[in-house]
């Protein structure tokens, strides 16, 4: 097992900001992709964004793309997501995730790509 542990959500007016922690323990994940997917009430659960290993390849979903930036610090073992220009559609709760196996080529980004799964966080944006 590897504990993903999410912090940062909370409430938001539109046109506001946060940002997303995820910190892993247990083993160090600096060489492993890592995820950010996000489930609304009633709705499957999405891609956000992806980092790999290296932090040299991001991907974002078209629907997010310009207004937030995933990235890394391995040496926190920790991953971030800083969201801005929020609109009440990002409401969600949003969680990490990160895959079972190293040094990957392709960013995965449907939620059967990752195996550790963080417990989530609440991020409400009003209008």
């Amino acid at each position: 097992q590897v504990p993903l542990v999410e912090s940062g959500g909370g409430l938001v007016q539109a046109g506001g900001s946060l940002r997303l922690s995820c910190a892993a323990s247990g083993r160090t994940v600096s060489s492993w992709d890592m995820g950010w997917f996000r489930q609304a009430p009633g709705k499957e659960r999405e891609f956000v964004a992806a980092i790999s290993w290296s932090a040299r390849k991001t991907y974002y979903a078209d629907s997010v793309k310009g207004r937030f930036t995933i990235s890394r610090d391995n040496a926190k073992n920790t991953v971030y997501l800083q969201m801005s220009s929020l609109k009440p559609e990002d409401t969600a709760v949003y969680y990490c995730a990160a895959p079972g196996d190293a040094y990957r080529t392709v960013l995965a980004t449907t939620p059967g790509g990752y195996y550790f799964w963080g417990q989530g966080t609440q991020v409400t944006v009003s209008s």
